[in-house]
């Protein structure tokens, strides 16, 4: 039974998480994996998601799994109560997760019910392939793929990160005029997420402020 909280940005919705998580969320561990981030020159997101998991009352351990002994990513993984997944290329984060055999082991640790958290490459790179993000992420930072981009396969459905939202409004857009048709989209903007718990999928957003 799948529990997976897919943001397209983990620290503008970190307000849901309390009513995904439950009452004892605090002082548990989260696997932090920034992989993603690694070929992007813009990456504020991953300190900032870091910062909302901290500020919840989370103990992050970083985990970065290209360079990381296998040994120890399975250690990481298995000892964390939620794997969490940054934002970036998910080509690249798919091309690693592959080659160090990272992709089977959070498939396996996520169908045994551990919590997942992903925000944007994190959160698409569960569905069963990425061909789709091609409009968003550039596939040239994963050659060793060879073209191949099946992925997770832990979701059904495809999620949308960014939609309405700069600076991959037209991109997100883009991607919904080609493959709304062929796959079950679910487009998010920065202020929702969408919360799978077994087989409810819900999809939640934070309330905006009144001025």
């Amino acid at each position: 039974m799948s529990k997976l909280f897919l943001a397209s940005y983990f620290s503008g919705v970190s307000s849901l998480f309390p009513a995904f998580a439950g009452n004892d969320y605090a002082g548990k561990r989260v696997a932090f994996i920034p992989t993603a981030s690694l070929p992007e020159k813009v990456t504020f997101y991953v300190g900032a998601d870091k910062k909302a998991l901290q500020k919840l009352g989370l103990i992050v351990e970083e985990l970065e799994i290209s360079s990381a002994p296998y040994a120890e990513t399975e250690r990481v993984i298995s000892d964390a109560d939620y794997i969490f997944v940054t934002g970036g290329n998910t080509f690249f984060l798919l091309q690693e997760l592959k080659r160090t055999g990272a992709d089977k082991l959070i498939a396996e640790h996520i169908s045994k019910g551990k919590p997942y958290i992903g925000s944007s490459a994190g959160s698409m790179i569960l569905a069963k392939n990425i061909s789709y993000v091609k409009h968003m992420d550039s596939s040239k930072a994963a050659p060793s793929l060879q073209e191949d981009f099946s992925a997770l396969a832990v979701i059904d459905f495809c999620i949308v990160p960014h939609y309405t939202n700069a600076p991959f409004k037209k991109a997100a857009e883009k991607i919904t005029r080609e493959f709304s048709a062929a796959l079950d989209l679910r487009p998010i903007s920065n202020h929702q997420a969408i919360v799978v718990d077994g087989e409810s999928i819900e999809t939640l957003a934070v309330e905006k402020k009144q001025k």
